[in-house]
């Protein structure tokens, strides 16, 4: 009789300790899932103002058509991946799509910015740089979000990986996910400068 009881005690501390982990996991998956949701809200609104800055700089830029086509491709293929990663922000290939195309859109704004500075009374109309202005402020909190987000993944994959929760986590799919990267390799090397 006292070896029943010590194993039904055994048993039901396993039973918890399984459930323990399992819905840590769901809730360490919500949480990387809410950090991407407000990554989401911050792209929405980066991809929206880019068609309203390059609309207010075609009169402008009327030789630069080529630059302005260039934003409006690499943001609508950010758009594309933006909806692609949106539907499951735990997919690794979706999330690193979602990166690449952002990447391309940062070079391709950078490009534009480079080519503006050619434009004296394009630096001086004040809906260019107030658009100019909130689309700095918006990648600003696009790179916090993506740090709240990636500190999430982080915390989701430790955890998913340690053991016995590497043992639960792959009985009930939890897969492991990347982080945002939206920094290219080139873009980490310093500036070479040349006299």
């Amino acid at each position: 009789m006292g070896t029943t009881i010590i194993g039904l005690i055994v048993i039901a501390i396993a039973v918890f300790y399984l459930v323990y982990i399992y819905n840590q996991l769901v809730s360490l998956r919500n949480q990387f899932k809410n950090g991407f949701a407000q990554i989401d809200v911050q792209l929405q609104r980066r991809h929206d103002l880019i068609p309203n800055l390059v609309e207010s700089t075609k009169a402008y830029m009327a030789h630069e058509s080529n630059t302005l086509t260039a934003v409006m491709e690499a943001r609508n293929n950010a758009v594309s991946a933006q909806k692609d990663a949106a539907s499951d922000p735990g997919e690794s290939t979706r999330m690193q799509r979602l990166g690449s195309a952002e990447n391309l859109l940062t070079k391709a704004l950078a490009n534009f910015y480079a080519v503006s500075e050619n434009y004296p009374e394009l630096k001086a109309n004040e809906t260019v740089q107030q658009l100019m202005e909130e689309l700095s402020s918006t990648e600003n909190r696009v790179a916090f979000a993506r740090q709240a987000y990636n500190d999430g993944v982080m915390g989701y994959n430790i955890f998913r990986e340690q053991f016995p929760n590497n043992v639960i986590a792959g009985l009930f799919a939890f897969k492991p996910t990347a982080q945002l990267e939206l920094e290219s390799p080139e873009a980490r090397q310093a500036p070479k400068v040349a006299f």
